[in-house]
Protein backbone atom coordinates (compact mmCIF):
# COMPACT_ATOMS: atom_id res chain seq x y z
CA UNK A 1 0.00 0.00 0.00
CA UNK A 2 1.73 3.13 -1.08
CA UNK A 3 2.31 5.91 1.83
CA UNK A 4 1.59 9.28 1.58
CA UNK A 5 4.67 11.91 1.38
CA UNK A 6 6.00 12.83 4.79
CA UNK A 7 6.05 16.51 5.55
CA UNK A 8 9.57 17.81 5.58
CA UNK A 9 10.61 18.91 8.71
CA UNK A 10 13.74 20.67 7.10
CA UNK A 11 13.95 24.76 7.56
CA UNK A 12 15.00 24.26 3.39
CA UNK A 13 16.48 27.45 1.46
CA UNK A 14 13.13 27.67 -0.30
CA UNK A 15 11.32 28.56 2.98
CA UNK A 16 14.14 30.63 4.47
CA UNK A 17 13.67 32.80 1.29
CA UNK A 18 10.30 33.40 2.13
CA UNK A 19 10.44 34.23 5.79
CA UNK A 20 13.00 37.03 4.35
CA UNK A 21 10.31 38.23 2.02
CA UNK A 22 7.85 38.27 4.45
CA UNK A 23 9.92 40.15 7.43
CA UNK A 24 11.08 42.46 5.13
CA UNK A 25 7.36 43.65 3.90
CA UNK A 26 6.57 43.31 7.26
CA UNK A 27 8.71 45.06 9.54
CA UNK A 28 7.87 48.46 8.25
CA UNK A 29 4.01 48.60 8.04
CA UNK A 30 4.33 47.55 11.53
CA UNK A 31 6.29 50.12 12.85
CA UNK A 32 4.24 52.88 11.03
CA UNK A 33 1.03 52.15 13.51
CA UNK A 34 3.45 53.93 16.66
CA UNK A 35 5.61 55.95 14.79
CA UNK A 36 4.03 59.04 14.11
CA UNK A 37 2.77 58.78 18.05
CA UNK A 38 5.45 60.87 19.06
CA UNK A 39 4.49 63.61 16.55
CA UNK A 40 1.64 64.63 17.66
CA UNK A 41 2.93 68.14 18.77
CA UNK A 42 5.93 68.26 15.58
CA UNK A 43 2.95 67.90 13.16
CA UNK A 44 0.89 70.34 14.90
CA UNK A 45 3.35 72.99 14.83
CA UNK A 46 4.17 72.71 10.80
CA UNK A 47 0.26 72.27 9.82
CA UNK A 48 -0.85 74.99 12.50
CA UNK A 49 -4.15 72.75 13.53
CA UNK A 50 -5.56 71.25 16.42
CA UNK A 51 -5.12 68.26 17.93
CA UNK A 52 -8.00 66.57 16.98
CA UNK A 53 -6.96 67.13 13.45
CA UNK A 54 -3.72 65.63 14.42
CA UNK A 55 -5.21 62.61 15.60
CA UNK A 56 -6.34 61.55 12.25
CA UNK A 57 -3.11 60.89 10.85
CA UNK A 58 -3.19 58.24 13.36
CA UNK A 59 -6.48 57.75 13.09
CA UNK A 60 -6.81 57.57 9.14
CA UNK A 61 -3.92 55.07 9.19
CA UNK A 62 -5.39 52.28 12.03
CA UNK A 63 -8.96 52.90 10.17
CA UNK A 64 -8.02 51.98 6.95
CA UNK A 65 -5.55 49.03 7.89
CA UNK A 66 -8.25 47.76 9.64
CA UNK A 67 -10.86 47.81 6.80
CA UNK A 68 -8.48 46.31 4.51
CA UNK A 69 -7.77 43.35 5.79
CA UNK A 70 -10.97 41.63 5.29
CA UNK A 71 -10.57 41.72 1.54
CA UNK A 72 -6.79 39.81 1.96
CA UNK A 73 -8.40 36.83 2.18
CA UNK A 74 -10.50 36.81 -1.25
CA UNK A 75 -7.52 38.54 -2.63
CA UNK A 76 -5.39 36.30 -2.35
CA UNK A 77 -7.38 33.61 -3.53
CA UNK A 78 -8.58 35.57 -6.49
CA UNK A 79 -5.09 37.04 -7.98
CA UNK A 80 -2.59 34.70 -6.29
CA UNK A 81 -0.25 35.41 -3.01
CA UNK A 82 3.24 36.77 -5.02
CA UNK A 83 0.86 38.92 -6.70
CA UNK A 84 -0.66 40.87 -4.32
CA UNK A 85 1.97 41.14 -1.75
CA UNK A 86 3.57 42.65 -4.09
CA UNK A 87 0.37 44.85 -4.64
CA UNK A 88 0.22 45.58 -1.31
CA UNK A 89 3.88 46.72 -0.66
CA UNK A 90 3.72 49.36 -4.04
CA UNK A 91 0.26 50.83 -2.13
CA UNK A 92 2.43 51.29 1.06
CA UNK A 93 5.55 52.86 -0.70
CA UNK A 94 3.32 55.44 -3.08
CA UNK A 95 1.17 56.30 0.35
CA UNK A 96 5.07 56.81 2.42
CA UNK A 97 6.14 58.65 -0.52
CA UNK A 98 3.22 60.76 -0.27
CA UNK A 99 2.48 61.16 3.32
CA UNK A 100 6.19 62.46 3.31
CA UNK A 101 5.41 65.76 0.14
CA UNK A 102 2.15 66.43 2.20
CA UNK A 103 1.29 70.06 1.79
CA UNK A 104 -1.48 70.56 4.60
CA UNK A 105 -2.99 68.21 7.39
CA UNK A 106 -6.38 66.68 4.73
CA UNK A 107 -3.53 65.73 2.22
CA UNK A 108 -1.28 63.92 4.96
CA UNK A 109 -4.64 62.18 6.30
CA UNK A 110 -5.39 61.27 2.93
CA UNK A 111 -2.26 59.88 2.16
CA UNK A 112 -2.30 57.84 5.03
CA UNK A 113 -5.21 56.49 4.28
CA UNK A 114 -3.64 54.93 1.40
CA UNK A 115 -0.32 53.65 3.72
CA UNK A 116 -2.68 51.95 5.58
CA UNK A 117 -5.01 50.22 3.07
CA UNK A 118 -1.68 49.00 1.25
CA UNK A 119 -0.31 47.70 5.12
CA UNK A 120 -3.82 46.02 6.50
CA UNK A 121 -3.05 43.28 3.30
CA UNK A 122 0.76 42.67 3.97
CA UNK A 123 0.76 40.79 7.15
CA UNK A 124 -2.27 38.43 6.64
CA UNK A 125 -1.29 37.40 3.23
CA UNK A 126 2.21 37.11 4.10
CA UNK A 127 1.39 34.58 7.01
CA UNK A 128 -1.15 32.80 4.26
CA UNK A 129 2.32 32.09 1.81
CA UNK A 130 4.07 30.74 5.41
CA UNK A 131 1.00 28.61 6.23
CA UNK A 132 0.85 26.91 3.09
CA UNK A 133 4.72 26.55 2.66
CA UNK A 134 5.42 25.14 6.02
CA UNK A 135 3.20 22.38 6.63
CA UNK A 136 2.32 21.35 10.20
CA UNK A 137 5.75 20.08 11.00
CA UNK A 138 7.13 23.46 10.31
CA UNK A 139 4.82 25.65 11.46
CA UNK A 140 6.29 27.17 14.80
CA UNK A 141 8.94 27.96 13.56
CA UNK A 142 7.89 30.19 10.44
CA UNK A 143 5.48 31.65 12.76
CA UNK A 144 7.73 32.32 15.23
CA UNK A 145 10.02 34.16 12.52
CA UNK A 146 7.46 36.54 11.40
CA UNK A 147 6.10 37.28 14.79
CA UNK A 148 9.63 39.20 15.75
CA UNK A 149 8.86 42.53 13.39
CA UNK A 150 4.95 42.29 14.95
CA UNK A 151 6.86 41.96 18.41
CA UNK A 152 9.58 44.42 18.28
CA UNK A 153 8.16 47.16 15.84
CA UNK A 154 5.38 48.20 17.50
CA UNK A 155 8.20 49.27 20.84
CA UNK A 156 10.35 50.61 18.63
CA UNK A 157 8.00 52.64 16.80
CA UNK A 158 7.82 55.58 19.46
CA UNK A 159 11.71 55.62 20.09
CA UNK A 160 12.44 55.91 15.83
CA UNK A 161 9.99 58.50 15.60
CA UNK A 162 11.95 60.32 18.68
CA UNK A 163 14.85 60.05 16.97
CA UNK A 164 13.74 60.96 13.59
CA UNK A 165 12.19 64.44 15.05
CA UNK A 166 15.54 65.01 16.77
CA UNK A 167 17.86 64.87 13.82
CA UNK A 168 15.80 65.17 10.46
CA UNK A 169 12.45 66.71 9.34
CA UNK A 170 9.16 64.80 10.40
CA UNK A 171 8.93 63.75 6.58
CA UNK A 172 11.49 60.85 7.17
CA UNK A 173 8.87 58.89 9.13
CA UNK A 174 7.61 58.41 5.48
CA UNK A 175 10.88 58.43 3.56
CA UNK A 176 12.35 55.60 5.76
CA UNK A 177 9.58 53.03 4.44
CA UNK A 178 10.89 53.46 0.72
CA UNK A 179 14.10 52.07 0.68
CA UNK A 180 13.10 48.61 2.89
CA UNK A 181 10.17 48.37 1.32
CA UNK A 182 11.76 48.82 -2.30
CA UNK A 183 13.79 45.99 -0.86
CA UNK A 184 10.78 44.08 0.31
CA UNK A 185 9.40 44.64 -3.50
CA UNK A 186 12.23 43.32 -5.45
CA UNK A 187 13.03 39.73 -2.87
CA UNK A 188 9.55 39.25 -3.25
CA UNK A 189 10.17 39.46 -7.34
CA UNK A 190 13.00 37.41 -7.01
CA UNK A 191 12.42 35.20 -4.41
CA UNK A 192 8.85 34.23 -4.46
CA UNK A 193 7.48 31.31 -6.57
CA UNK A 194 5.23 32.49 -9.39
CA UNK A 195 1.09 32.41 -8.54
CA UNK A 196 0.17 28.92 -9.90
CA UNK A 197 -2.68 28.04 -8.60
CA UNK A 198 -5.52 31.06 -9.26
CA UNK A 199 -9.40 30.84 -8.73
CA UNK A 200 -10.25 32.67 -11.49
CA UNK A 201 -14.05 32.00 -10.72
CA UNK A 202 -13.81 33.51 -7.03
CA UNK A 203 -16.15 36.09 -6.56
CA UNK A 204 -15.95 39.02 -4.44
CA UNK A 205 -18.53 38.88 -1.23
CA UNK A 206 -19.63 42.67 -2.19
CA UNK A 207 -22.00 42.91 0.36
CA UNK A 208 -19.67 41.39 2.87
CA UNK A 209 -17.72 43.80 2.10
CA UNK A 210 -19.67 46.44 2.25
CA UNK A 211 -20.79 45.21 6.12
CA UNK A 212 -17.80 44.12 7.52
CA UNK A 213 -14.55 46.39 6.20
CA UNK A 214 -16.99 49.39 7.61
CA UNK A 215 -18.40 47.59 10.95
CA UNK A 216 -14.66 47.01 11.83
CA UNK A 217 -12.94 50.32 10.94
CA UNK A 218 -16.41 52.32 12.80
CA UNK A 219 -15.94 50.07 15.48
CA UNK A 220 -12.27 50.54 15.84
CA UNK A 221 -12.98 54.15 15.75
CA UNK A 222 -15.34 54.44 18.49
CA UNK A 223 -13.49 52.24 20.81
CA UNK A 224 -9.88 54.14 19.76
CA UNK A 225 -12.06 57.43 20.45
CA UNK A 226 -13.05 56.22 24.12
CA UNK A 227 -9.65 55.48 25.17
CA UNK A 228 -8.58 58.91 24.06
CA UNK A 229 -10.36 60.72 26.84
CA UNK A 230 -13.80 61.09 25.08
CA UNK A 231 -16.60 60.33 27.19
CA UNK A 232 -17.82 57.31 26.90
CA UNK A 233 -21.69 58.57 26.66
CA UNK A 234 -20.47 60.96 23.74
CA UNK A 235 -22.45 60.35 20.57
CA UNK A 236 -19.08 59.95 18.71
CA UNK A 237 -18.62 57.32 20.98
CA UNK A 238 -21.56 55.64 21.24
CA UNK A 239 -22.76 56.05 17.33
CA UNK A 240 -19.68 54.52 16.26
CA UNK A 241 -19.80 51.19 18.50
CA UNK A 242 -23.35 50.33 17.88
CA UNK A 243 -22.76 51.00 14.05
CA UNK A 244 -19.74 48.64 14.34
CA UNK A 245 -21.67 46.05 16.44
CA UNK A 246 -24.68 46.02 14.17
CA UNK A 247 -22.61 46.16 11.08
CA UNK A 248 -20.43 42.63 11.85
CA UNK A 249 -23.55 41.10 13.40
CA UNK A 250 -25.47 41.81 9.94
CA UNK A 251 -21.76 40.55 8.55
CA UNK A 252 -22.32 36.97 10.70
CA UNK A 253 -26.09 36.92 9.65
CA UNK A 254 -25.05 37.24 6.38
CA UNK A 255 -21.92 34.76 6.05
CA UNK A 256 -23.86 32.18 7.72
CA UNK A 257 -26.00 31.57 4.63
CA UNK A 258 -23.28 32.26 2.02
CA UNK A 259 -21.16 29.77 3.57
CA UNK A 260 -17.95 28.93 2.18
CA UNK A 261 -18.37 31.96 -0.41
CA UNK A 262 -18.55 34.56 2.23
CA UNK A 263 -15.61 36.92 2.92
CA UNK A 264 -14.46 34.94 5.77
CA UNK A 265 -15.74 31.87 6.23
CA UNK A 266 -17.35 32.09 9.97
CA UNK A 267 -18.21 28.49 9.87
CA UNK A 268 -14.39 28.20 11.00
CA UNK A 269 -15.53 28.92 14.37
CA UNK A 270 -17.22 25.36 14.65
CA UNK A 271 -13.79 23.96 14.90
CA UNK A 272 -12.69 24.13 18.66
CA UNK A 273 -9.03 24.31 18.43
CA UNK A 274 -9.55 27.63 15.82
CA UNK A 275 -12.15 29.06 17.93
CA UNK A 276 -10.76 28.80 21.20
CA UNK A 277 -6.98 30.24 19.75
CA UNK A 278 -9.17 33.39 18.42
CA UNK A 279 -10.63 34.23 22.38
CA UNK A 280 -7.34 33.33 23.51
CA UNK A 281 -5.85 35.93 21.27
CA UNK A 282 -8.52 38.57 22.01
CA UNK A 283 -7.95 38.17 25.58
CA UNK A 284 -4.73 38.55 25.52
CA UNK A 285 -3.34 40.98 22.82
CA UNK A 286 -6.17 43.20 23.95
CA UNK A 287 -4.64 43.26 27.24
CA UNK A 288 -0.84 43.34 26.25
CA UNK A 289 -2.32 45.73 23.50
CA UNK A 290 -3.66 48.04 26.50
CA UNK A 291 -0.50 48.11 28.38
CA UNK A 292 1.56 48.70 25.90
CA UNK A 293 -0.47 51.82 25.48
CA UNK A 294 -0.41 52.10 29.15
CA UNK A 295 3.02 52.13 30.10
CA UNK A 296 4.34 54.96 28.01
CA UNK A 297 1.80 56.97 29.66
CA UNK A 298 2.65 56.24 33.03
CA UNK A 299 6.37 57.13 32.41
CA UNK A 300 5.56 60.37 30.94
CA UNK A 301 2.61 61.65 33.26
CA UNK A 302 3.85 59.75 37.04
CA UNK A 303 7.81 59.71 36.20
CA UNK A 304 7.63 63.24 34.05
CA UNK A 305 9.77 61.09 31.61
CA UNK A 306 10.63 62.25 27.77
CA UNK A 307 8.28 60.59 24.91
CA UNK A 308 11.59 59.60 23.81
CA UNK A 309 12.65 57.65 27.56
CA UNK A 310 8.84 56.73 27.83
CA UNK A 311 9.18 54.71 24.45
CA UNK A 312 12.22 53.46 25.20
CA UNK A 313 11.20 52.35 28.80
CA UNK A 314 8.76 49.73 26.83
CA UNK A 315 11.07 48.42 24.65
CA UNK A 316 12.27 45.42 27.15
CA UNK A 317 8.89 43.98 26.43
CA UNK A 318 10.25 43.49 22.69
CA UNK A 319 13.56 42.09 23.75
CA UNK A 320 12.38 39.77 25.77
CA UNK A 321 9.67 38.64 23.39
CA UNK A 322 12.90 38.79 20.75
CA UNK A 323 15.37 36.57 23.20
CA UNK A 324 12.05 33.53 23.75
CA UNK A 325 10.58 34.08 19.92
CA UNK A 326 12.60 31.79 17.71
CA UNK A 327 13.10 29.27 20.26
CA UNK A 328 9.44 28.88 21.38
CA UNK A 329 9.20 28.14 17.14
CA UNK A 330 11.35 24.83 17.46
CA UNK A 331 9.34 23.57 20.95
CA UNK A 332 6.19 24.29 19.21
CA UNK A 333 6.97 21.91 16.29
CA UNK A 334 8.53 19.29 18.71
CA UNK A 335 6.23 19.24 21.35
CA UNK A 336 2.41 21.39 21.05
CA UNK A 337 1.69 24.97 21.29
CA UNK A 338 -0.75 24.19 24.19
CA UNK A 339 2.45 23.59 26.25
CA UNK A 340 4.19 26.83 24.83
CA UNK A 341 0.68 28.75 26.15
CA UNK A 342 0.55 27.34 28.91
CA UNK A 343 4.00 28.24 29.88
CA UNK A 344 4.24 31.52 29.02
CA UNK A 345 0.96 32.68 30.37
CA UNK A 346 1.77 31.82 34.19
CA UNK A 347 4.87 34.42 33.07
CA UNK A 348 3.21 37.11 31.64
CA UNK A 349 0.80 36.89 34.58
CA UNK A 350 3.80 37.31 36.67
CA UNK A 351 5.14 40.21 35.13
CA UNK A 352 1.84 42.37 35.21
CA UNK A 353 1.83 41.13 38.61
CA UNK A 354 4.54 43.27 39.38
CA UNK A 355 3.03 46.15 37.44
CA UNK A 356 0.80 46.36 40.06
CA UNK A 357 3.17 46.62 42.78
CA UNK A 358 5.42 49.71 40.84
CA UNK A 359 5.37 53.47 41.64
CA UNK A 360 7.11 56.81 41.70
CA UNK A 361 10.09 55.52 43.79
CA UNK A 362 10.51 51.69 42.26
CA UNK A 363 14.19 51.48 40.77
CA UNK A 364 14.24 51.85 36.92
CA UNK A 365 16.24 48.35 36.95
CA UNK A 366 13.06 46.49 38.63
CA UNK A 367 10.59 48.10 35.93
CA UNK A 368 12.58 47.20 33.15
CA UNK A 369 13.39 43.89 34.55
CA UNK A 370 9.79 43.49 34.89
CA UNK A 371 8.58 44.04 31.41
CA UNK A 372 11.74 42.03 30.09
CA UNK A 373 9.31 38.86 32.07
CA UNK A 374 6.46 39.89 30.55
CA UNK A 375 8.42 39.85 26.79
CA UNK A 376 9.85 36.25 27.73
CA UNK A 377 6.19 34.83 27.92
CA UNK A 378 5.13 36.86 25.29
CA UNK A 379 7.33 35.65 23.06
CA UNK A 380 6.43 31.98 24.20
CA UNK A 381 2.51 32.64 23.57
CA UNK A 382 1.78 34.50 20.19
CA UNK A 383 3.85 32.34 18.00
CA UNK A 384 2.53 29.32 19.19
CA UNK A 385 -0.96 30.55 19.40
CA UNK A 386 -0.28 31.45 15.42
CA UNK A 387 0.73 27.77 14.74
CA UNK A 388 -2.17 26.45 16.84
CA UNK A 389 -4.65 28.33 14.63
CA UNK A 390 -3.65 26.48 11.47
CA UNK A 391 -3.35 22.84 13.18
CA UNK A 392 -6.66 21.58 12.68
CA UNK A 393 -7.83 23.69 9.54
CA UNK A 394 -8.22 22.16 5.63
CA UNK A 395 -5.38 23.69 3.51
CA UNK A 396 -8.06 25.57 1.11
CA UNK A 397 -9.54 27.37 4.54
CA UNK A 398 -6.04 28.82 5.58
CA UNK A 399 -6.52 32.52 3.64
CA UNK A 400 -10.15 32.93 5.17
CA UNK A 401 -8.84 31.76 8.34
CA UNK A 402 -5.61 33.82 8.65
CA UNK A 403 -8.15 36.67 7.57
CA UNK A 404 -10.19 36.44 10.17
CA UNK A 405 -7.41 36.33 12.66
CA UNK A 406 -5.83 39.34 11.88
CA UNK A 407 -9.70 40.86 12.21
CA UNK A 408 -9.36 39.58 15.64
CA UNK A 409 -5.93 40.38 16.39
CA UNK A 410 -7.37 44.36 15.13
CA UNK A 411 -10.60 44.70 16.98
CA UNK A 412 -8.52 43.10 20.02
CA UNK A 413 -5.81 45.77 20.48
CA UNK A 414 -8.73 48.23 19.60
CA UNK A 415 -10.36 47.12 22.51
CA UNK A 416 -7.67 46.57 25.19
CA UNK A 417 -6.20 49.63 24.58
CA UNK A 418 -9.71 52.00 24.62
CA UNK A 419 -10.48 49.76 27.62
CA UNK A 420 -7.46 50.13 29.81
CA UNK A 421 -7.10 53.97 29.26
CA UNK A 422 -10.84 54.59 29.82
CA UNK A 423 -10.35 52.59 33.45
CA UNK A 424 -6.94 54.13 34.15
CA UNK A 425 -8.79 57.84 33.32
CA UNK A 426 -12.05 56.46 35.61
CA UNK A 427 -10.03 55.74 38.34
CA UNK A 428 -8.44 59.32 38.23
CA UNK A 429 -11.29 61.12 38.23
CA UNK A 430 -12.87 58.78 41.47
CA UNK A 431 -9.77 59.76 43.34
CA UNK A 432 -9.16 63.45 41.95
CA UNK A 433 -12.16 65.22 40.13
CA UNK A 434 -11.09 67.50 37.39
CA UNK A 435 -7.90 65.74 37.33
CA UNK A 436 -6.61 62.88 34.26
CA UNK A 437 -3.82 61.32 32.76
CA UNK A 438 -3.30 63.80 30.38
CA UNK A 439 -2.34 67.46 31.87
CA UNK A 440 -0.97 68.04 35.87
CA UNK A 441 -4.43 70.06 36.48
CA UNK A 442 -3.84 69.49 40.45
CA UNK A 443 -0.62 70.31 42.63
CA UNK A 444 1.61 67.58 41.89
CA UNK A 445 2.24 65.59 45.29
CA UNK A 446 -1.78 65.02 45.09
CA UNK A 447 -1.43 63.89 41.32
CA UNK A 448 1.41 61.55 41.72
CA UNK A 449 -0.43 59.17 44.21
CA UNK A 450 -3.43 59.71 42.43
CA UNK A 451 -1.61 58.64 39.50
CA UNK A 452 0.24 56.19 40.71
CA UNK A 453 -3.04 54.59 42.36
CA UNK A 454 -4.96 55.08 39.26
CA UNK A 455 -2.02 53.07 37.35
CA UNK A 456 -2.10 50.20 39.37
CA UNK A 457 -5.59 49.62 40.27
CA UNK A 458 -5.44 49.67 36.25
CA UNK A 459 -2.80 46.68 36.30
CA UNK A 460 -5.18 44.69 38.48
CA UNK A 461 -7.76 44.63 35.83
CA UNK A 462 -5.15 43.74 33.02
CA UNK A 463 -4.05 40.58 35.16
CA UNK A 464 -7.13 39.35 35.55
CA UNK A 465 -8.33 40.18 31.85
CA UNK A 466 -5.39 37.95 30.53
CA UNK A 467 -5.74 35.50 33.03
CA UNK A 468 -8.76 34.66 31.50
CA UNK A 469 -7.07 33.57 28.43
CA UNK A 470 -5.98 30.47 30.50
CA UNK A 471 -9.31 28.93 29.99
CA UNK A 472 -9.27 28.70 26.23
CA UNK A 473 -5.58 27.50 26.04
CA UNK A 474 -6.58 24.66 27.94
CA UNK A 475 -9.05 23.47 25.29
CA UNK A 476 -6.05 23.42 22.69
CA UNK A 477 -5.06 19.88 21.64
CA UNK A 478 -2.19 17.70 23.79
CA UNK A 479 -0.33 16.61 20.85
CA UNK A 480 2.22 18.50 18.45
CA UNK A 481 0.93 18.33 14.91
CA UNK A 482 4.47 16.98 13.76
CA UNK A 483 3.34 13.48 15.09
CA UNK A 484 0.49 13.67 12.53
CA UNK A 485 2.08 15.50 10.01
CA UNK A 486 1.16 13.59 6.96
CA UNK A 487 1.01 16.28 3.98
CA UNK A 488 3.79 17.79 1.90
CA UNK A 489 4.82 21.25 2.22
CA UNK A 490 4.06 23.18 -1.13
CA UNK A 491 0.76 20.78 -1.50
CA UNK A 492 -2.21 22.55 -3.86
CA UNK A 493 -3.70 25.06 -2.04
CA UNK A 494 -6.98 23.70 -3.08
CA UNK A 495 -5.93 20.18 -1.21
CA UNK A 496 -8.49 20.17 1.48
CA UNK A 497 -6.94 17.27 3.78
CA UNK A 498 -6.74 18.73 7.45
CA UNK A 499 -3.34 19.92 8.51
CA UNK A 500 -3.35 17.43 10.87
CA UNK A 501 -5.72 14.19 12.07
CA UNK A 502 -9.10 14.36 13.61
CA UNK A 503 -7.22 12.52 16.96
CA UNK A 504 -5.02 15.66 17.58
CA UNK A 505 -8.15 18.11 16.53
CA UNK A 506 -10.12 16.19 19.15
CA UNK A 507 -7.48 16.93 21.64
CA UNK A 508 -6.25 13.56 22.58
Amino acid sequence: MTQPPTASTDFDPALRKLVIVVVLGAVMTILDTTITSVAVNTLGAQFHTSLSAIQWVLTGYTLALSASIPLSGWATVRFGPKTMWIVSLLLFITGSVLCGMAWNISSLIAFRVLQGFGAGMILPIGQTMLARAAGPARMGRVMSAVSVPAMIAPVLGPTVGGLILGHLSWRWMFYINVPLCAMAVIAAIRLLPSDEVRDHDSRLDILGLVLLSPGLGVLVYGTAQAGSGTSLTDIRVVASVLAGVALIACYVLHARRKGGAALIDVRLLRDRNFAAVNVLVFAYIGTLSGLTALLPLYFQTVDADSPLRSGAMVAPVGLGAMATTLITGKLTDKHSPRLLILTGLPVVLLGILGLTQIGPDTSNALVVATLFVIGLGHGMIMPAAMSASYQTLQRSEIPSATTATNVSLRAASSFGVAALLVLVQRNIEHRAPGADAFARTVRPDEITHTLTHAFTQTYWWALAISALAVVPALMLPRRSSRASASAAPGTDAVDDRPVVSSEVANGR
